[in-house]
């Protein structure tokens, strides 16, 4: 799902939009690629938000988001980095994408429960003559008296 240009709100969904004033920047220098570039240039991005705080999110949606990223929350402050790119704005972008994303995921509901079924009668009979032929080849491995 695309998130928008990278200075404007973030659509996290159809339903959720971060507001841009929600969303802070820091820039730093990165270690990753660039040559010497890295020395110089800002690339690293940290793209940080307030997820509870999001509005528009229902008290189900709120109680799922805490839940979910209760680890990776830090004062209530759900932070992403990005720095594979050698342009800070291509780590704009990721970090974008990355935060979407875990927002996305922590908000999706529950998948639904998997209904419990039986073996097949066919499924079955494989299973029991698999193990019979097996224990057939076992059998003729014993001893050459």
């Amino acid at each position: 799902m695309p998130t928008d240009d990278p200075s404007g709100d973030l659509r996290v969904s159809d339903r959720l939009v971060v507001p841009a004033g929600m969303l802070a920047w820091r820039f730093s220098r990165s270690s990753g690629p660039g040559g010497q570039g890295v020395n110089t240039a800002d690339s690293r991005v940290e793209l940080s938000v307030r997820p509870l705080e999001v509005p528009g999110l229902s008290d189900v949606q709120r109680d799922r988001l805490a839940q979910r990223l209760e680890g990776r929350l830090v004062g209530g402050v759900l932070t992403v980095v990005a720095s594979e790119h050698r342009q800070q704005r291509q780590n704009r972008q990721a970090a974008r994408e990355r935060l979407a994303s875990a927002l996305r995921q922590a908000v999706a509901p529950p998948p639904r429960a998997r209904r419990a079924t039986r073996p097949t009668r066919g499924s079955q009979e494989r299973r029991i003559s698999a193990k019979k032929q097996r224990g057939q080849l076992k059998k003729q491995r014993g001893s050459l008296d």
